[in-house]
């Protein structure tokens, strides 16, 4: 390890050596110091984003085994680093962010840029801006439109050409009509348009890089298009409902060496990778890997011409090893960090014996790591949130409880640091969505910024949630405020009746969702819950249909017209449900305290959900703290909103169901 590397991982890491009896808001909730590694294609170096004392993130590459100082070798005054990925060994592809500013600040584009891995040769390749300006008598170099993005799939890596993403607007000029897909030379910016099925929304390459499968959507239904080997010409492989679960469908993942195509699919209650014949469209008869309890959620690890290993999450993530080596360099990896989960990610087409190493815990956030497997030595990186200090941290467990009508309910719960399991105050927090999963087993900033205060914290995976089998998904089908509902109180009165909570201090809080659900459960458990903390919820069901989105949400027109009837329910068949489970119309039976957080430019829940329902509860209920941050959207982005909104919930608590309420 060189000075110059010592002298960044101690300046990475310095904070950990200060010991807090409460941590801060701001050491939770702080933009990551390090962020995102990502080896060159053969293991030679590792580009990360690197963002020091709130200054804007930087892209910086580092050689591992090299006698010099890592290198920044692209940064700008007024926009962060966002994604990078590697076109070649030696040059790199990147999109900026302005973290500086809310969503509804942002006014520039992603952008795309290359540059070289000493710095050398960089190029903007797409503009920042809404157009692109009109040349005037001064030459400008070639440059893409703003609407084009990066495409998140390993190319070929073996030229300075990287394939990328041109989105096309309809008519209206707020939704995507497709994503073309276009070759581009990162140094003179020059593009192909490469020929596919037409309306194309996802493409996948093969293994050597090459465009191989795209995937369309229209009119409730998923198709996926082949080119096919022989003939050289694009061809419907599989047609399936997008929405609901439908027999015949899964999800693409990826190419093997041999050009096997791997897919995600249900034979069974839970989903599991096949092998898939591109020629038939049949799956293989038995499983490349099952989950039982889980869905299949990773991705599969190749190197070296052959499939290495299964990426996948489970309670926690991981990787199952097929390739005996790796194996060995797995238990090699865990014996020098046995305070860890360690996830190995290897180069595409290494050249080097470097593979990079992601360290976690439910205590401990991610660390990462360059381990030589020649030399079995290990080179720290640095920590993503160096001002956590892990053995002030809760400690996080998987827990299963029984719903009141026999179903199974997964839930994470983190208990409070140096506290015994008895009698805790507690915080029911739900997760967003709300068809999709939850949290892992790993170390996160809510859960803990809470367990440091002295709260218990039950994470429910309710039914409805993805991740948990076919059965768990469909019994939340048109379940908002019913049986979703339901699940999220079984699970506080469970640890209610073991005796870890405390009957008198228990609030229920989220986001999105979450949120909904926090106001649902005060209006449904008020003997219950003593208090409610929603952000960006939901209040009115019909809004859901009604809210003007655009391209930048991802609440498609097609959503609402077949997603929303299925899952959530029928504006017509269903309204007297829709109304009955809608908090805006239950507010005068709300009587507890509530902390109500919205962002003006919310485009996923618009601000007047919370609006209307705020007009409403404060008619009966004088206990409200009302907070809107006019620049933010589904979530807030800017730290010292962040900070501010953790705050008032750590007081919120504190005077309803933490130390200041038993005073």
């Amino acid at each position: 390890m060189t000075k110059y590397l010592r002298f960044l991982l101690l300046s990475l890491s310095f904070a950990a050596a200060v010991v807090h009896a409460a941590p801060p808001v701001e050491q939770f909730f702080a933009e990551p110091k390090l962020a995102d590694p990502v080896l060159s294609p053969g293991g030679r170096y590792v580009a990360m984003k690197v963002a020091m004392n709130g200054a804007r993130a930087k892209l910086v590459v580092f050689e591992p085994g090299a006698n010099r100082p890592p290198a920044i070798v692209a940064h700008f005054p007024d926009l962060d680093i966002n994604v990078v990925q590697w076109v070649n060994e030696q040059r790199l592809l990147f999109n900026t962010v302005d973290r500086s500013v809310g969503q509804g600040d942002r006014t520039l584009a992603a952008g795309l840029f290359a540059v070289d891995a000493d710095g050398a040769n960089p190029r903007q390749l797409a503009d920042v801006h809404g157009a692109v300006p009109v040349t005037g008598s001064r030459v400008r170099p070639t440059m893409l439109d703003w609407n084009h993005f990066i495409l998140e799939e390993r190319g070929p890596q073996d030229s300075n050409a990287a394939y990328m993403l041109r989105g096309e607007l309809d008519s209206s000029r707020r939704a995507w009509s497709a994503m073309s897909l276009v070759k581009v030379d990162t140094k003179s910016a020059s593009s192909t348009q490469v020929p596919g099925p037409g309306h194309a929304m996802k493409w996948m390459l093969d293994y050597a890089g090459q465009p191989r499968l795209a995937v369309r959507f229209e009119d409730g239904m998923t198709e996926i298009h082949i080119l096919d080997a022989d003939t050289g010409n694009w061809r419907k492989l599989a047609a399936f409902p997008s929405y609901g679960v439908s027999p015949g469908a899964f999800t693409p993942l990826a190419f093997g060496p041999d050009g096997t195509l791997y897919v995600k699919a249900n034979r069974g209650d839970t989903s599991a990778v096949f092998a898939l014949d591109v020629k038939t469209g049949k799956l293989a008869a038995e499983p490349i890997v099952n989950t039982p309890g889980f869905d299949f959620d990773g991705k599969l690890v190749f190197g070296r011409g052959k499939l290495l290993g299964i990426e996948l999450r489970t309670d926690a993530l991981g990787v199952e090893w097929i390739d005996a080596g790796m194996k060995a360099v797995q238990a090699d990896i865990d014996k020098l960090l046995p305070a860890t989960v360690n996830v190995i990610t290897v180069p595409a087409r290494a050249t080097t014996q470097n593979v990079l190493v992601t360290a976690y815990s439910d205590r401990f956030p991610k660390a990462y790591y360059v381990y030589d497997m020649a030399t079995k030595q290990a080179v720290k990186l640095g920590d993503t949130q160096p001002g956590i200090e892990p053995k002030q941290m809760g400690t996080q467990q998987w827990v299963q409880y029984k719903a009141r009508d026999g179903m199974t309910i997964p839930a994470l719960l983190t208990l409070p640091p140096g506290r015994p399991a008895q009698k805790l105050p507690l915080v029911v927090l739900v997760h967003g969505g709300p068809y999709v999963r939850g949290n892992s087993w790993e170390w996160n900033p809510q859960s803990q910024f809470l367990a440091t205060r002295g709260y218990a914290v039950l994470e429910p995976e309710f039914r409805g949630s993805m991740g948990f089998g076919v059965k768990h998904f469909k019994a939340g089908f048109r379940q908002w405020g019913l049986a979703m509902q339901d699940d999220v109180t079984d699970g506080a009165r469970w640890l209610i009746g073991r005796g870890t909570v405390d009957a008198n201090r228990v609030c229920i809080a989220g986001a999105s969702y979450g949120g909904y659900a926090a106001l649902m459960g005060v209006a449904r458990e008020p003997d219950l819950f003593k208090c409610a903390i929603d952000w960006v919820g939901v209040t009115d069901l019909n809004l859901l249909y009604s809210a003007g989105w655009n391209f930048a949400s991802d609440a498609s027109d097609d959503w609402k017209r077949y997603g929303l009837p299925q899952l959530v329910g029928d504006r017509e068949k269903d309204a007297a449900q829709l109304q009955a489970t809608s908090p805006l119309y239950l507010a005068d039976r709300i009587s507890r305290p509530l902390l109500l957080a919205y962002g003006g430019v919310d485009q996923r829940v618009p601000l007047d959900h919370g609006l209307k329902f705020r007009s409403a509860v404060t008619k009966t209920n004088r206990d409200v703290e009302w907070v809107q941050y006019p620049d933010e959207g589904h979530g807030w982005s800017l730290p010292q909103n962040k900070y501010d909104f953790w705050n008032r919930v750590e007081r919120f608590l504190d005077r309803n169901i933490g130390a200041a309420a038993q005073k």
